[in-house]
């Protein structure tokens, strides 16, 4: 699965695309996104996945049960 970032939580602070090995994150509208079909979940790369390890705000980087598992 993807994850999603809850916009209306989204605090614009950038961390999380720099962290990205994808680059499945960018910014849109004022809010940042990620790309379900660039995420990966960080496997490959790191152990967790690291958009949910830097956000400041808990639950705002979320599984995004509308795809499926990512598969190496």
């Amino acid at each position: 699965m993807a994850y999603k970032i809850v916009g209306s939580q989204c605090t614009n602070c950038t961390a999380c695309e720099a962290l990205c090995p994808n680059m499945a994150i960018s910014e849109a509208k004022g809010t940042f996104v990620i790309d379900p079909a660039k995420c990966t979940e960080c496997i490959g790369h790191f152990d967790s996945p690291q958009c949910v390890a830097i956000c400041p705000v808990d639950d705002t980087c979320v599984i995004d049960n509308a795809y499926p598992r990512y598969e190496a």
